[in-house]
């Protein structure tokens, strides 16, 4: 694995900062080709659309979370690996939900509210408490991954007894020859694209007196969550605003339990920057979203304002005080 970290920073500011745009890029346009090839390959191999939507297709949208926050690890950077999870999660929670719920109202179902939601509050409590000794250990790491295992056999268990096999897509099915071919390309770029983009974060924080964690707090969690934001804003502009809750809930636990458990197993993290206000965020975003869900089992554009202008006051602390 060592191998594959080589160096992309330079000199010059300015350059930096483009190459770190370019990484993100590269690791989102690589996730996406990722994604196509296996689920290419997945077909050809007759597997079910629900499994494949439920792993495949959810851990690709996860894969730029998943190879900066692996790569910063190995790299000796873990407030960057981190700080993307937890910023990740709490963009998704307040900014995701919130703008999508102010383009239109989100309606929440009952085994959401009653099971998915406490089982990400649930996994959010968990990284919590494994960060108030300053570090993930292996120990903690399995412990994550074992949890994620759980929730993944939960969620086939519970989703085989709804009888719905929808094609993922209108796209016609992919060679076999293409599908590999993507699934190469694919992980290629994730591999170049995290390792141009960890390396021109950390650069251009150094360059700008901040730190690692806050970084990774903003930009690089700013940047892995894209997709997530674009996908929620369209389908509620579509009248679907409530795939936006499944979109961030998925997205949320995978970051925890999967992410940081490899990451974690692969090399254990002594984290320091991330600070008690920051895990605490990721806690009150997941309650207030909860409330707001269980009151009418909606949330409203008022709250959804509320949730946006949480994390905009976030930011902002974060900022004034770099």
């Amino acid at each position: 694995m060592n191998t594959l970290l080589l160096s992309f920073a330079t000199s010059m500011t300015w350059l930096n900062v483009i190459l770190l745009i370019a990484g993100v890029v590269i690791v989102l346009k690589g996730a996406d080709w990722l994604t196509d090839g296996a689920v290419g390959i997945a077909e050809k191999m007759g597997i079910p659309q629900l499994v494949i939507g439920l792993t495949i297709v959810a851990m690709g949208t996860s894969m730029p979370e998943l190879c900066v926050s692996l790569v910063s690890a190995l790299k000796n950077t873990p407030d960057l690996a981190v700080g993307n999870v937890v910023g990740s999660n709490t963009f998704n929670t307040l900014l995701i939900v919130g703008c999508a719920a102010m383009v239109a109202p989100i309606t929440v179902l009952h085994s959401t509210v009653k099971k998915d939601i406490p089982f990400t509050f649930i996994a959010s409590m968990f990284l919590f408490i494994m960060c108030v000794d300053g570090k993930i250990s292996r120990l903690d790491a399995a412990i994550l991954l074992i949890f994620f295992i759980l929730f993944m056999v939960l969620t086939l268990r519970t989703a085989k007894q709804t009888p719905s096999d929808v094609e993922l897509s209108g796209k016609k099915p992919i060679a076999t020859g293409k599908a590999i071919l993507l699934l190469i390309i694919g992980m290629a770029g994730l591999v170049l694209g995290s390792n141009v983009f960890v390396d021109n974060a950390s650069f251009v924080a150094a360059q700008l007196g901040v730190s690692d964690a806050i970084i990774g707090l903003t930009i690089v969690a700013g940047g892995t969550s894209m997709p997530e934001l674009a996908t929620s804003i369209v389908s509620a502009r579509k009248g679907d605003s409530g795939i936006a809750i499944g979109n961030v809930l998925g997205s949320n636990v995978f970051n925890i339990l999967m992410i940081l458990g490899v990451t974690g197993v692969i090399s254990p993290m002594t984290i320091q920057g991330i600070t008690t206000l920051d895990l605490s965020m990721l806690i009150i975003s997941m309650t207030m979203f909860w409330l707001f869900s269980f009151t009418k089992y909606r949330v409203e554009r008022w709250e959804g304002l509320v949730l946006s202008l949480t994390y905009i006051g976030y930011l902002s602390y974060l900022i004034i005080n770099l």
